[in-house]
Formats: C-alpha cells, sequence, structure tokens
C-alpha cells in the first residue's frame, strides 16, 4: 500500500513516531508521502523523508489554512526545497471555505501561486478542498493544465464537483472518511463513478481515523497502518478483492509521483 497523505510530524505522534512507523511497515504500508502544510513542517518532511528515502517522499506547500501567515518570499523557499529528491509534489494546498481561517481572497491568491510552481517546477499539485469545489475548479481551469498532474486529497464533495475533476484529469485521493457510518455514505455513492486507475488511498493521519478500524488506546487518532482498512473499505464498493484495488492505487500513486517500483 501507498499512503499518499501522512501528517507524521503532527504533535500526536510525538511520543510514539518509532512505534507508529514499525506498525505501518508491518501492516504493508510500502511507501509514505509526508505532507508539508507551511515552510516549517514542509522542511521537516522533507528531512525526515531524506533519512529513508526509499519508504518516505514528502510535499511541500502551504496549507489553505496558513494562506494569510505565508510569507514574502515563500515562492522560493517551496521551490529550493522542492529541488530536494524526496519532495514530490507541490502542497497541502488549495481552498478551505469551511472555516476560512485565512480570507478567501487570500488562500486563491496563495493557491494560484502553488499551481504556477507547480508547473514551472514540473511537480504534481497536491491539493486541499473542502466546501470550496467551484473555486477550487476555477482556479485549476484559470492556471490551465498541470503537465505532471493534480491529486485532490481527502475528497468529500459533491457529485458535480467530482465529475467536473475526473473531466479535468485529476486523480481522487480517498481516506477513512469512506468508512465513516455516519458522513460517509455521500462518499460511498459516488466511490463507483471514479475510475480505477484515477483512484489514490490515503490516511491523512492523525487525522480521520476509519471507523471499521478496532477501537485504540490512542481514541480517535488515526496512523498509516490502519490503511488497510481505507482499502477493503474501497475494494468492497468497487466489487473487486482488496490485493487489486491496493495494487492498482498504488501503481496509481508510484507514476504520479514519480516513485520507485515497489
Amino acid at each position: 500500500m501507498i499512503d499518499i497523505g501522512v501528517n507524521l510530524l503532527h504533535g500526536q505522534f510525538d511520543d510514539d513516531r518509532p512505534e507508529v512507523l514499525a506498525r505501518a511497515r508491518a501492516a504493508g504500508v510500502e511507501h509514505m508521502l509526508l505532507t508539508g502544510t507551511d515552510l516549517h513542517s514542509s522542511r521537516a518532511a522533507a528531512a525526515f523523508a531524506a533519512a529513508d528515502p526509499g519508504w518516505l517522499s514528502a510535499t511541500a506547500g502551504i496549507h489553505p489554512h496558513d494562506a494569510a501567515a505565508a510569507p514574502a518570499g515563500w515562492q522560493e523557499q517551496i521551490a529550493a526545497l522542492a529541488h530536494e529528491p524526496q519532495v514530490v509534489a507541490i502542497g497541502e494546498t488549495g481552498l478551505d471555505f469551511n472555516r476560512n481561517l485565512s480570507p478567501p481572497a487570500v488562500q486563491q491568491q496563495v493557491f494560484r501561486d502553488h499551481l504556477l510552481l507547480a508547473r514551472q517546477l514540473g511537480l504534481p499539485a497536491f491539493v486541499h478542498d473542502r466546501e470550496a469545489g467551484d473555486t477550487v475548479a476555477a482556479c485549476l481551469q484559470e492556471v490551465g493544465p498541470l503537465p505532471a498532474g493534480v491529486v485532490v486529497h481527502c475528497f468529500t464533495g459533491s457529485r458535480a464537483e467530482l465529475l467536473r475533476y475526473l473531466d479535468m484529469g485529476c486523480h481522487i485521493g480517498i481516506t477513512g472518511w469512506v468508512c465513516d457510518r455516519r458522513r460517509g455514505q455521500s462518499l460511498r455513492d459516488l466511490v463507483p463513478l471514479i475510475p480505477l486507475e484515477r483512484l489514490m488511498i490515503e490516511t491523512d493521519a492523525p487525522f480521520l481515523r476509519p471507523h471499521n478500524a478496532p477501537a485504540d488506546p490512542h481514541g480517535r487518532r488515526n496512523e498509516p497502518a490502519l490503511l488497510g482498512y481505507v482499502a477493503r473499505q474501497l475494494a468492497d464498493i468497487y466489487g473487486i478483492s482488496p490485493k487489486d484495488l491496493i495494487a492498482v492505487t498504488s501503481a496509481n500513486a508510484r507514476t504520479l509521483f514519480r516513485l520507485a517500483a515497489g
């Protein structure tokens, strides 16, 4: 399995990060992308991934929550990080109109700048969309096609938004949200519309713990070792074996992020 979105350096893992990594290996996670959400976390993710490049990669970007705090010259700093071989995507970037922790206009400008940077560097964009699908798609169309591709991670949007992203050639990342008994039904209904060759799986750990995973002493904390529960839920929806689901999503991730074959 390849987990395309892990916030491994989040404080929730500070007390047991080595054990989290060991459990991920034991569960069959063959590669993880560590998510950068601001300059500090992007540097940290790149440095951590550099210590085990065969197993870890990183993204570099500024989350929409942090767009208003982006310092002058952030683009040059992200570009410098992106020249490190372990950095395989620009992001996490995008729009979040659910919480609007940064003003929407600022989010949009920072998002466009990320997309231009992804095009300039020849890297895929790792995109966040929460309650902003129409505007995310409009920004993508405004900037124009990115030759290296786009993944809309942790997709939870509408049918119209999903179809628009697919029409634009985007890949779609699915998390444990699809396993949520209360909130996940609408996503489960939409999943069959995603061609298998566009599908990727992720935990977004420590967030979005799959509801089909067993209880844990850490409560609601998610971790990469639980990625298999996302894969099983998706395999059930598609009517294929978990092994086949994992094989195709891993191949998709290796291709988009130019990862070495596992």
